[in-house]
């Protein structure tokens, strides 16, 4: 297993680079998948991550398949999962709370260090 690390779960690569970045500033690793399928590959390759930084809309695998397959692993799911999407509807923020997410945050209304916030905060640091 390597080092702890954040997974990033994003396919925008602006977003995920800025994440990376921001993330390594609070010397938190972070490793980066750009949709579902290549996040549990990277689960299976480097461990559990500890904490999941979780898209919705992406190709392959979206967000909601990839939080369904994390929480019925026996393994991962106990792994803290923030959810930033632009999906506002109440309907899509309820789903993945009762799928076991444990923040949703809309991107066009959270600043990234805000999210870095939500982040640290949920992994008591």
């Amino acid at each position: 297993m390597t080092e702890k690390y954040v997974l990033v779960v994003e396919d925008d690569p602006f977003y995920s680079k800025i994440y990376k970045t921001k993330l390594a500033k609070e010397n938190l690793n972070a490793q980066l998948a750009s949709n579902g399928d290549v996040a549990l590959k990277i689960i299976k390759e480097s461990g559990l991550p500890v904490l999941i930084l979780l898209d919705l809309v992406m190709p392959g695998k979206d967000g909601f398949e990839t939080l369904k397959d994390l929480k019925a692993d026996v393994t991962m799911k106990d792994v803290p999962v923030i959810v930033l999407s632009n999906l506002s509807q109440e309907e899509d923020i309820k789903r993945v709370m009762d799928m076991g997410a444990s923040e949703y945050l809309i991107k066009a209304n959270t600043s990234i260090q805000t999210v870095v916030d939500k982040m640290k905060e949920s992994l008591g640091v």
